[in-house]
């Protein structure tokens, strides 16, 4: 299980500095970037396949949002740049992509299909792995921004 952790950080460690590099931050917000989506995604991947916790994908993202956020906060001004700018990079690795994937999947087995049966079991999954991408971007979203409001003094410090 370590192994699968310290794997799970460092692919979003990577991922981070690339999508970092495509909104264009200053190279000193990079480790920054690169150790927020270390820990968060790893605190998302212990929350979710650990026996002890078990929790769904969209707790699991949520909490590991707000901590992703937490930090930002609070290593935001040692990178001297905004927290938003510190934790956007880092939350993208945490996108539920094989939901998407499975929703538009779904719709496109609808369309093509004339079985009633069939049709309601594609809709299913489309319905359900859509809703579920939907409530976890937008999870994503309200976690990662309450710290800025919650810590609003230190976050501000940042670009002072």
């Amino acid at each position: 299980m370590e192994l699968k952790i310290i794997e799970d950080a460092l692919f979003a460690a990577i991922a981070a500095i690339g999508f970092s590099s495509i909104s264009r931050l200053p190279l000193r917000a990079y480790p920054f970037c690169a150790v927020i989506a270390a820990l968060g995604h790893s605190l998302r991947y212990v929350l979710m396949n650990s026996p002890e916790c078990d929790f769904h994908i969209f707790w699991a993202t949520v909490i590991a949002s707000f901590f992703i956020g937490t930090l930002a906060v609070f290593l935001s001004p040692l990178a001297r740049t905004p927290a938003e700018a510190c934790f956007f990079p880092s939350l993208l690795p945490m996108i539920p992509g094989m939901y998407a994937y499975k929703a538009f999947g779904g719709i496109a087995a609808c369309i093509f299909n004339d079985n009633p049966e069939t049709f309601n079991y594609y809709f299913y999954q489309f319905a359900y792995n859509g809703l579920v991408c939907v409530a976890v971007l937008f999870g994503m979203v309200v976690a990662a921004t309450v710290p800025v409001f919650i810590f609003k003094k230190i976050s501000f410090q940042a670009t002072r």
